[in-house]
Order: C-alpha cells, then structure tokens, then sequence
C-alpha cells in the first residue's frame, strides 16, 4: 500500500483545565525532518514527540503545531501582602494622609499581585494528553495519506502499464530491424558498384550484417526491463510503502531504456524509446512523493 507524503491531520481537546489544539502536515522530503511550533513550556517535549512521529513516519517534511491555552481561574492570583504593606507604610510615611493613590493605583504596583504563569507548571503532567492528542492527529494524517496513496498507485499502475505496451511493440520490431538493415544494405552496395565493374562477395554482406546483429541485439535488455516492470507492479502492492525501492527499481528501467536506444538502430524503436522515457519520467515525479 502506498502511502503519499503530503497530508494533515488535527485533533482538539477542551476541559475546564486546558485547551488543546494539535495540526500536523507533511510534504516531501527524501528524510525524515520535523519542524515544530509548540506553545511553551512543552516545547521542552519536543524530542518526546519527534520519537511518537518516527513511529509513524519514515519520510518527509512534518509541520506540527501544538497550541495550549489554560483559562485563568482564582488560585492563579495572589496578593503578596509583604509588598502591599511595604506600599502602605512607605506611602503613609512619605504622603501621610495626603495621597488619592486608590486601590487600583495600589495593585498596579510592581510585585503586589503575584499571577501564576503557565510557564511555571510542569508539562511533563500533561504529557499523556498531549501524546494522545499527537497520536490522534497522527492516526486521521496517515489516513488522508493512504487514501491518496491509493490514487497515486492507480495512476502509477496506468502509467506502468502504457510502459509494458511500448515495451511490447519494440520487442515486436526489434528481429525486424536486422532484416530491414540487411535490404537497406544490399540496395545502398548494388547502387554503389552498379556500372564500377565492381562486384561485393555474399559472404562480406553476411560479416557485415553479423557484426550489426550483435551490435543490435536488444533481446537481454527487453528482458530485464520486462523483469524491473514486474518488480515495480510487485512493489506498488507490497503491504508497506517502499517509495525508495520504487526509486530504485524506476533507476534501473530508466537504464535499460537507455541501452535500447544506444543499440537499436531503428526509427521506430527511437520513437518508442521517446515515449517511454516519457512515461519513466511522469512515474519518477509521481514516486518523489511516495513514503
């Protein structure tokens, strides 16, 4: 089963303590490369959740955000009664009666409200709900990969097989190409000599069309590059994604190709060869994006 590069899964959570949001997006990416935007203080959970996605996630550019929010409640002011009377009594002292200060004016000074930060809690307690939040992102983002891994697949099996169709027609044309050589030979020879009193022994005509024959020879590469398309097919349903194999596999068809051309000496199977290289080259584009 091939599974895409590019997805997005999200998952939310929403109590009276926290709320948590989670996005994670991946795009291609030859390794595995996390890029993380993660409200504080659980960033330093970071490298916790790097290791939940690598369990998921061999290739590609992953884009996680993790946003927390935690509504203020009562507990989370304190009136710091030591700086409030030290306030007091220097006012009095400096002003006496004479000041319009108010309360308001009073709490605004420095250090008389202690307010609890979030980053003075501990996140590693809230790591059970943030590792299933990732995890359920996670699950919903494979899903959306699978489902366009399944079309990825499709396309990369028409397109394998418009290749196998190519491939069928020059295995058709190449016992023909030495046949034709030898009529475009033995016509170019006899207008050659015609009226020179020269006369070319059969044997030289044989020797010369031997020699292109086994230069010409595309048979063994028209069979290991039918053997690489059944391995791309195999490849294509295997259980795991194997983008890289795939990879591997469209290298080696793309230098049989090759060889056929350098060796057939043929119009029509340089045509052919066109085309397939054409192919070879829409399923590389489409592979760059397969785990």
């Amino acid at each position: 089963m091939l599974l895409s590069m590019t997805g997005f899964g999200e998952s939310r959570h929403v109590d009276d303590r926290l709320s948590v949001q989670v996005e994670v997006r991946t795009v291609n990416n030859r390794h595995l490369k996390l890029n993380a935007k993660i409200s504080d203080p659980f960033s330093s959970l970071e490298p916790d959740f790097e290791r939940l996605i690598r369990e998921t996630i061999r290739r590609g550019t992953v884009q996680m955000s993790l946003r927390v929010e935690r509504p203020r409640r009562e507990d989370d002011y304190r009136l710091n009664t030591t700086a409030l009377k030290s306030y007091w009594h220097q006012i009095r002292t400096t002003l006496g009666d004479d000041w319009t200060l108010g309360v308001a004016g009073i709490l605004a000074l420095p250090g008389v409200v202690d307010a609890r930060k979030v980053s003075d809690e501990d996140p590693r307690e809230e790591w059970p709900l943030l590792s299933r939040l990732v995890s359920e992102a996670l699950t919903k983002l494979q899903a959306s990969r699978a489902e366009e891994g399944k079309a990825m697949a499709c396309e990369l099996l028409t397109l394998g097989a418009s290749l196998s169709e190519r491939l069928t027609q020059i295995e058709a044309r190449g016992p023909t190409v030495v046949s034709s050589y030898m009529a475009r030979l033995q016509e170019r020879v006899q207008s050659l000599v015609a009226g020179q009193g020269v006369t070319i022994e059969p044997k030289d005509l044989i020797r010369e069309i031997a020699i292109l024959s086994e230069r010409a020879d595309i048979a063994e590469e028209v069979v290991r590059l039918r053997a690489h398309f059944r391995q791309f097919v195999e490849v294509i349903g295997e259980p795991e994604s194997a983008g890289r194999k795939l990879e591997f596999v469209v290298q080696e068809m793309g230098r049989e190709t090759n060889t056929i051309g350098s060796k057939a000496n043929d119009v029509e199977i340089s045509r052919s060869v066109v085309e397939l290289k054409g192919t070879l080259e829409k399923i590389r584009e489409l592979i760059q994006n397969v785990e």
